[in-house]
């Protein structure tokens, strides 16, 4: 059976799905949300993005399994740069799925609009750093004892790449 991976606009329809893979403690782990209300804010702050064009949402055989968001700058001094977020479900991760997301997310970018650089923040053991690194994202920095869990800090990675 083959499978194809599309990449379109993000819809109000898929933050059902956002929240779900957010929920799950294995990927919410990465983000800096604590709890289910943090996650609810932070899809009504996706979405909303979503409504600017800045949001996509790929699809394996027809159902959302990944989501990617531009945090457009709305300044014009800091216009030229992007700070993105992107989330795998678990379940699709290893199939291509956020390369191909990616990379549509970064011709958006460009293209739509303007982005001459994109940037992310990863924390140190997140997997999801091959990929980065494997699309050309250079580490530009360390924040240490960013996110505090209990009386576990760790450090995120800042990473970028010109388009």
């Amino acid at each position: 059976m083959t499978y194809s991976i599309e990449v379109r606009p993000t819809e109000p329809s898929d933050a059902p799905f956002l929240t779900r893979w957010l929920l799950v403690p294995g990927i919410l782990r990465w983000f800096p949300m604590g709890d289910a209300r943090e996650v609810e804010d932070s899809v009504r702050l996706w979405m909303q993005c979503a409504e600017k064009g800045s949001a996509l949402t790929a699809t394996w055989d027809g159902v959302p399994c990944a989501m990617s968001n531009l945090y457009i700058q709305p300044f014009k001094k800091l216009s030229h740069q992007c700070l993105f977020a992107i989330i795998v479900d678990e379940q699709y991760r290893g199939k291509g799925v956020g390369t191909t997301l990616l990379e549509a997310l970064m011709k958006r970018a460009k293209e739509k609009f303007g982005i001459e650089l994109l940037h992310l923040e990863v924390y140190q053991e997140n997997p999801a750093r091959h990929l980065y690194e494997r699309m050309g994202f250079k580490r530009y920095g360390e924040q240490l004892h960013f996110i505090k869990e209990d009386s576990t800090y760790r450090s995120k990675i800042l990473m970028e790449k010109e388009l």
